[in-house]
């Protein structure tokens, strides 16, 4: 299951990533609040941090087991459109506006991570308690 929290504010837009795939990713949604001039926050935590390790998102494929049969005409499509990947399109979006990346420090404690370890698009660690802090003014929440 893709599991996420989405909470917006007319001044920013806030995603914390838990789980993440290559096909259903995240990605536009930073795209879309980093081009209406909302500031955007992504927090990884769990799996969603794991897509971040340095050159992970170039080899990871893996496809939700519930759209696990749509991955093999997924990734044709996409391939034969030319879509960028997720890794991509985030770091449009961070050209295009305010975006900020953010990793859980407990979950990079767990899995014994340090940011070098991480992708450059990563701006720094911080706790769940200022993530929360930073985002609890969205007048939207969506669990998806």
């Amino acid at each position: 299951m893709d599991t996420s929290t989405w909470v917006l504010s007319l001044f920013w837009f806030s995603l914390v990533c838990f789980y993440h795939n290559d096909y259903f990713s995240h990605s536009p949604a930073e795209s879309g609040g980093a081009a209406m001039g909302m500031e955007v926050e992504l927090f990884l935590t769990t799996w969603g941090l794991e897509a971040f390790r340095k050159d992970s998102y170039k080899t990871n494929m893996k496809v939700s087991k519930d759209f696990e049969e749509y991955g093999p005409v997924m990734m044709e499509q996409m391939m034969a459109k030319k879509v960028p990947s997720w890794m991509d399109n985030l770091m449009g979006a961070k050209e295009v506006g305010d975006v900020k990346v953010y990793a859980c420090s407990m979950t990079m404690e767990l899995f014994g991570m340090k940011l070098s370890d991480l992708e450059p698009i990563v701006d720094e660690v911080t706790g769940v308690a200022t993530f929360v802090e930073r985002a609890k003014e969205g007048r939207i929440t969506l669990f998806i």
